[in-house]
């Protein structure tokens, strides 16, 4: 089965004090029918500027290269108009903070009834049973009365929900959600990614999650994407690469991972930061901060290397071993 989303070397780049400063560098991916990618990664990595870039969100004068092909078209070549149309139709993003994603001067009406309105044409009372469904499939109770709220009415698990219901509002085949439980306190966290499963199998459509947290990517996704300093470090289905990371930066954030059956004194961490996108690093970007660092990582940055069963990594499995 083709992909239903292929990102081919997508690079994006913004203007600096010193020049174009590059924030993702030739990430390269796809995305399945019906699949969970999950897409982890410190501050920084690069995550969410690739989220943005797949949907045209970027601030003018952003330099965006390579491909995103989705539908036979190539999204980063498609005219204003046309990507109006897939944006919030075909594919949908939850943003990361529902405190400030909502309008707090419009209803909860006002706000789902406008992608239902731009997208489906709905207006008046189709429009507003239409918002009620939804509401209710996000599992909001006493969804008809809610409608009429304004947004500091809600909690914060609750504003989540009204997000992801118009994500959801126009059935999108691929849902984007840029770390959908941050903010929220553990439970809610549960209920969320149990609602995103839940919406997953009963509409049929993909879902693209974002997260620092690998907890939550190792509870949803089917496949992981690692990212570090803008660049795909390792790509893997989800239970292999817990089980048996390869390239050293992922090894070293599932250290840091609070063992549940044990105390601990102090938890593993990982030496440094990431660096900034101006700061020119030779070779392995990662190599500043990597216990496994060998002379030939400062010579020049690695390939993507197959390492089989459909996984891909930019360290040798011989250095992460």
């Amino acid at each position: 089965m083709p992909p239903l989303l292929e990102v081919g070397r997508l690079n994006v780049q913004f203007r600096g004090e010193r020049g174009w400063v590059t924030a993702v560098e030739d990430a390269s991916f796809t995305v399945a029918p019906r699949e969970a990618l999950g897409i982890v990664g410190e501050s920084g990595s690069g995550k969410s500027v690739t989220a943005l870039a797949l949907l045209g969100l970027h601030p003018p004068g952003t330099r965006i290269g390579g491909s995103v092909r989705y539908g036979g078209a190539d999204l980063l070549r498609l005219p204003p108009r046309a990507m109006r149309r897939i944006r919030g139709g075909d594919i949908a993003m939850v943003f990361q903070d529902p405190m400030s994603s909502l309008n707090p001067v419009l209803t909860i009406a006002d706000q789902i009834t406008e992608t239902l309105r731009l997208h489906q044409g709905l207006t008046g009372a189709a429009a507003r049973r239409r918002a009620v469904e939804l509401l209710d499939m996000v599992r909001i109770p006493d969804a008809a009365r809610r409608l009429d709220e304004y947004p500091h009415r809600m909690s914060g698990g609750q504003r989540q929900r009204v997000m992801i219901a118009i994500a959801i509002a126009c059935a999108p085949k691929l849902l984007i959600a840029d770390e959908p439980t941050t903010a929220l306190d553990v439970t809610i966290q549960a209920q969320i990614l149990d609602l995103l499963r839940e919406l997953q199998e009963r509409l049929g459509m993909s879902v693209m999650l974002i997260s620092h947290d690998l907890g939550v990517i190792a509870e949803f996704a089917q496949r992981v994407m690692v990212m570090y300093a803008g660049r795909v470090v390792e790509l893997a289905p989800a239970a292999a690469l817990f089980a048996r990371p390869l390239h050293p930066y992922t090894e070293l954030l599932l250290r840091a991972i609070p063992p549940v059956d044990a105390d601990v004194a102090r938890l593993p961490t990982i030496s440094g930061a990431i660096p900034d996108p101006e700061e020119r690093i030779d070779g392995c970007r990662f190599r500043p901060r990597c216990p496994f660092a060998q002379a030939s990582c400062a010579i020049e940055p690695p390939p993507l290397l197959e390492a089989g069963n459909g996984r891909l990594t930019r360290c040798p499995p011989r250095l992460a071993a």
